[in-house]
């Protein structure tokens, strides 16, 4: 037995199939968004908590290996509620990272709070700008992704390199070098959330997490080299 749709019938399945797929993006883009806030949130308690207690940085080796190790982790449990155990591990121990740095500009410059609280501003203002571009347009930015993924490898070497052989130029250009990098990261994140080729939002609040994170660490070392006043 075979059954013919007529043009009628064929439209409005088409109309049912494109509310759903949009049901479904709304979806994502809500869990993620509010996901995003509480990691976010959860960040700023535990690098509070590590300036209060006065924690040093754990170094570059220890930060490296916690990151990829969670990161890894919370690839690993996406699919399950553990999932989200993971990306609050992972992001409450960027936040214990992150607390000492703050801790060294707040110490070291005597503009240090303004030098913060413009790397923060500059952050939100980057992120909520491109997002919003991103979820308005609805344009396509999926043609950035091998740029970015080849350039976030180099930039991340060349960071390495900055930190060991101590360049301090180097490190200028790498943060220069980030800042326009997780600029294009969080447009096509958000751009592969709208048109479908995201469908996890625990993955995609971690892209977007680290896209802010590194973006405020770079604008903060940006902001420390032109205008820290020792």
């Amino acid at each position: 037995m075979s059954f013919v749709l007529d043009k009628e019938s064929t439209t409005t399945i088409n109309k049912m199939a494109g509310v759903a797929s949009s049901d479904a993006v709304n979806k994502l883009i809500r869990n993620t968004y509010i996901l995003l806030s509480l990691t976010l949130m959860f960040t700023a308690v535990t690098a509070g908590l590590s300036m209060v207690l006065r924690l040093p940085h754990p170094g570059l080796i220890i930060t490296l290996v916690g990151y990829f190790g969670l990161l890894f982790l919370t690839n690993y449990l996406k699919n399950s509620v553990w999932g989200i155990a993971a990306i609050f591990a992972l992001t409450g121990f960027m936040g214990l990272t992150l607390g000492p740095i703050i801790s060294a500009y707040l110490t070291m410059f005597s503009n240090g709070a303004e030098l913060v609280m413009m790397a923060f501003g500059s952050t939100a203002v980057i992120f909520l700008g491109l997002s919003g571009y991103a979820l308005t347009t609805r344009k396509d930015f999926s043609f950035m992704g091998a740029f970015l993924m080849t350039g976030i490898l180099v930039a991340f070497l060349a960071g390495l390199g900055a930190v060991i052989f101590n360049i301090p130029g180097l490190a200028l250009a790498v943060s220069a070098m980030f800042v326009l990098l997780m600029a294009g990261l969080i447009l096509y994140q958000t751009s592969d959330m709208v048109h479908g080729r995201e469908t996890n939002y625990i993955m995609a609040t971690v892209t977007l997490y680290v896209s802010i994170y590194n973006l405020f660490i770079s604008l903060l070392q940006i902001f420390g080299v032109l205008g820290g006043q020792e």
